[in-house]
C-alpha cells in the first residue's frame, strides 16, 4: 500500500515537472535580431505564460505546444511605433480627438509586426480619460500616450492655436495621474512665430519628469532649429518629422549644400533624438537620402498613421522601415530603431527586446525579394508625397506576430498546430 502511495505521488511530481517545462510557443530555426541583447544569429526562442522563457540553440519543439517554423525568417521584438494617432471616434468635426481621422489600433498593428503604438498628442488632459476608456481600455495592442500640451488635444485647427488652452501644470497632473499610460507630452500643428507653446510643453516635460515631442508646426519666417535645440530641448527630448521640408519649417539638411546643418549633429550628440514621423507630407527623400548617405541616421523610425497617410506614400510601418533600407540603412540598424531605440525613448526598458522574462512581444519577419530577370529589372517602387521614387530589391513583411505570449496574426499558418483547442474541463 505504502510502495503504491509513493508511486503515485511521484507520478503527481513527475506530471507537474512536465507541465512546468512546457512552452506554450516556441520558435524555431529564426534569424534572431535583438539589439538590446545583441542578438544576431540562428536561435530558437521558448514562450510560457505570457513570457519570453528560453533563448538558445536545439530547443525540444516536444516540450511546446504549439511549434513556429521560422526557418529562413527573422524574429524580432515587436515593434513599435512611437508616433500615431488612434483616438478615433465619430464626432466628425474633431479630427484626430474622438474624431474620424483616427484610426482604431487593432486594425493595422498586428499585421505590421507592431505590438506597442504610441498615440501622438489626439488628446489632452481635457480628453484623455475619455481616449483611455475607448482605445486603450478596448485595444489588444499595446496603447500608450503622449499628451497634447493643448487641453482638448487634437480637435481642429482653431482650437490647436489656442495658446490659452496650453496648461502645464494641468497636462503634467493628467500624467502624474496614469503614469503606465503617458509617457510624455507633444506639441503639434502650432502655427506662427511664438515659442510659447515650446515653452509651456517643455514646462510640462520638466514638471512630470518626461519627455517631449515637438512637431514643428508651421511659420513664416520659420522658427529656429538653432535656437529650438540649444535653448529649448533637453536631452531625451524628441524632434519628430526630421526628414520634412516644408517651406513653413527649417529643415536639418541645407539642400543647396546637400549636408546635414551642424546644429544638428550637436543636438543628436547632446541626446535630442530625432524621429522619422513619416506622416503625409512630413518625409521628403530630397533630406533623408542625402542624410543618410552622410552618417545621419534617425534615432527612431515611426508612421504617424492616420487616415490620411495610411493610403499614401507612407503606408504602413514596415512599408517605412522597407523605405530606409532601401535607402542604404542595415537592417540590423532598422530593428533596432523600431524596438529598442523607441522603448529607450518613452522610457519603457521592459519593452523592445527578446529578454528572458520580458513580456512575449514578438515580430517574425520575412523579406520579399524582388524578381529580377536576365537585365535585372525587378524591383520595389517607394515614392515620397512629391512623386520622387526610389528602387529597392527587398520589402519586409510581417509573417505573424505575438502579443503577450498569444498568436495575434499568422500570415500562412506557420504555427502547429494553427489553433489550439482547450481542452474540455473533466
Amino acid at each position: 500500500m505504502l510502495k503504491k502511495l509513493v508511486l503515485g505521488l511521484f507520478a503527481i511530481l513527475l506530471s507537474n515537472l512536465v507541465v512546468a517545462q512546457t512552452y506554450s510557443i516556441l520558435i524555431k530555426g529564426g534569424h534572431v535580431i535583438d539589439p538590446k541583447n545583441r542578438l544576431d544569429g540562428i536561435l530558437d526562442v521558448a514562450i510560457s505564460e505570457g513570457k519570453i522563457v528560453q533563448i538558445g540553440r536545439n530547443l525540444d519543439p516536444k516540450e511546446a505546444i504549439q511549434v513556429v517554423d521560422a526557418r529562413g525568417l527573422y524574429v524580432t521584438p515587436g515593434l513599435i511605433d512611437m508616433h500615431t494617432h488612434v483616438f478615433f471616434g465619430t464626432n466628425l468635426d474633431q479630427t484626430y480627438s474622438n474624431g474620424p481621422n483616427a484610426l482604431p489600433p487593432d486594425g493595422f498593428t498586428f499585421r505590421n509586426g507592431v505590438t506597442t503604438i504610441v498615440d501622438a498628442g489626439c488628446s489632452g488632459w481635457r480628453d484623455f480619460e475619455t481616449f483611455k476608456k475607448q482605445t486603450i481600455d478596448r485595444s489588444q495592442t499595446r496603447v500608450l500616450a503622449l499628451l497634447n500640451i493643448v487641453g482638448s488635444g487634437m480637435r481642429g485647427s482653431k482650437f490647436e492655436q489656442n495658446v490659452d488652452d496650453m496648461d502645464a501644470s494641468q497636462t503634467a497632473a493628467m500624467a502624474k495621474q496614469y503614469p503606465d499610460y503617458i509617457v510624455g507630452f507633444k506639441l503639434a500643428h502650432f502655427s506662427g512665430y511664438n515659442w510659447t507653446p515650446t515653452e509651456r510643453v517643455v514646462e510640462a516635460g520638466k514638471l512630470a519628469n518626461l519627455p517631449v515631442m515637438i512637431d514643428f508646426g508651421g511659420s513664416t519666417p520659420t522658427l529656429s532649429l538653432d535656437e529650438l535645440f540649444t535653448k529649448h530641448l533637453r536631452p531625451g527630448d524628441i524632434y519628430t518629422h526630421c526628414f520634412g521640408q516644408l517651406k513653413t519649417r527649417e529643415s536639418i539638411l541645407d539642400v543647396a549644400t546637400g549636408k546635414v546643418k551642424p546644429i544638428v549633429w550637436e543636438a543628436q550628440k547632446k541626446g535630442i533624438l530625432f524621429d522619422v514621423g513619416y506622416g503625409g507630407i512630413s518625409f521628403a527623400f530630397s533630406q533623408a537620402i542625402p542624410a543618410l548617405k552622410s552618417g545621419f541616421y534617425p534615432n527612431t523610425i515611426s508612421t504617424d498613421i492616420h487616415t490620411g497617410s495610411m493610403n499614401n506614400a507612407m503606408k504602413d510601418m514596415l512599408n517605412v522601415m522597407s523605405k530606409f533600407m532601401a535607402m542604404g540603412m542595415e537592417l540590423k540598424s532598422v530593428i533596432q530603431a523600431s524596438t529598442w531605440n523607441p522603448a529607450q525613448a518613452i522610457r519603457r526598458p521592459e519593452l523592445g527586446s527578446l529578454s528572458v522574462g520580458s513580456v512575449a512581444d514578438v515580430a517574425i519577419l520575412a523579406i520579399r525579394k524582388g524578381k529580377f530577370d536576365a537585365r535585372d529589372t525587378g524591383y520595389f517602387g517607394f515614392v515620397d508625397y512629391t512623386g520622387y521614387k526610389i528602387e529597392g530589391k527587398q520589402k519586409l513583411e510581417c509573417e505573424m506576430t505575438i502579443r503577450n505570449g498569444k498568436i495575434v496574426y499568422d500570415l500562412n499558418g506557420i504555427a502547429n498546430p494553427a489553433v489550439v483547442v482547450p481542452k474540455p474541463k473533466s
